[in-house]
């Protein structure tokens, strides 16, 4: 393809622009603080897109916990690889499957309460820069856990902690205290095809 000399300027000029633009606003950001993240929404990707926030932590030389208050004990591709960090990730793996799987709803609050417990000794641990809890918005979804108190906790969680929290339906009081809500939507999915969960896609 090519590009003659009036194109190029025209472009070259559109982007200082641009840039300058882009710079002023950078420049204008000053706070710093623990984010609150939510990941919701039908579509496939909440939890891989927190994963993918612990690897670059773990880049950062951050200590990572995760909770998961659904899931229960699969082996799972992420799992495997994390624990090649060590004792730089700290992972509980609290549920006992999904709900449709136990169908005791007392024995999935238990399960539940303990998850959260666990959560909230994690989040008072100074050396956590980084709190995944998987699922919790499912939790919430079927009153497991009191939504009062859960949001107030982690809204009012320690002022250099991250804290991300997965799930679909997430409850509109959670998402009225998150710092940033991200909804994955779903446009397709292959399940509809008849295509089974694949390890190294799935889990």
């Amino acid at each position: 393809m090519t590009i003659d000399a009036d194109e190029a300027a025209r472009h070259k000029a559109k982007m200082e622009k641009r840039k300058a633009v882009q710079d002023a606003e950078v420049a204008a950001k000053t706070i710093e603080k623990g984010l609150l993240i939510v990941n919701t929404g039908p579509g496939k990707g909440k939890s891989t897109a927190a994963f993918g926030l612990i690897l670059r932590a773990l880049g950062h030389d951050w200590r990572v916990g995760v909770v998961q208050f659904i899931k229960g004990a699969w082996a799972t591709g992420e799992r495997k690889a994390l624990d090649a960090f060590g004792d730089r990730i700290v992972w509980h793996t609290m549920g006992e499957g999904f709900t449709w799987e136990t169908q005791d709803k007392a024995r999935d609050i238990a399960a539940a309460e303990r998850a959260f417990a666990k959560a909230k000794a994690l989040m008072d641990d100074p050396e956590i820069r980084l709190l995944v809890l998987d699922e919790l918005n499912i939790a919430l979804r079927y009153d497991y856990l009191p939504l009062a108190e859960v949001v107030e906790t982690l809204a009012n969680r320690r002022p250099d902690l991250h804290i991300v929290v997965t799930g679909r339906n997430a409850k509109p009081e959670l998402i009225s205290v998150a710092d940033l809500v991200t909804e994955m939507t779903l446009v397709k999915h292959h399940f509809a095809a008849g295509v089974k969960a694949q390890a190294g896609i799935e889990f």
